[in-house]
């Protein structure tokens, strides 16, 4: 029943009119996807990823992306793959739950709207972790939806 609440889409992150990049989240992480070129050998390419920042680039060039993160995350469990011309990067949020409205700090950011529908998503995978037993991929707020990161208590560690 959790996949019901995986995210539906992934945001696009546009600069210039150009995609620089997809991203979505869960609960945990943070996942960025990045279209390579297919012409350069993936050897060719790196990642580094720190607390608050990450880089992307083809080795011997200036970088692709080198940006603050909205937000920290666990670097330990971060990581990043190739598969079929695409980076994928994830992300291990810090702070579980915490939604985010971009991956990159002041650029991208969601809508408010964008954001809501986001936190909202967020809190029913929380209640859907809490609960295993239950599906609340048709349940829906109404109000104002409180903060997964914090609400009743926070999020207990799995």
């Amino acid at each position: 029943m959790a996949e019901k609440l995986a995210p539906e889409k992934r945001h696009s992150f546009v600069h210039n009119g150009n995609k620089v990049f997809e991203w979505d989240q869960t609960l945990d992480e943070v996942n960025i996807y990045i279209n390579l070129p297919p012409d350069i050998s993936k050897k060719q390419f790196y990642c580094k990823i720190q607390s608050k920042h990450v880089e992307v680039g083809i080795k011997g060039n200036p970088p692709y992306l080198n940006h603050e993160l909205n937000c920290p995350v666990k670097t330990d469990s971060s990581f990043w793959t190739i598969e079929d011309d695409i980076m994928h990067i994830t992300l291990q949020k810090r702070d579980k739950g915490q939604t985010w409205a971009s991956p990159i700090l002041g650029q991208g950011q969601l809508d408010p709207y964008s954001t809501d529908l986001e936190q909202k998503r967020l809190m029913l995978q929380r209640f859907q972790e809490e609960n295993p037993g239950f599906d609340f991929s048709q349940a829906q707020f109404s109000g104002n939806c409180p903060d997964p990161r914090t609400f009743m208590g926070g999020m207990r560690s799995g």
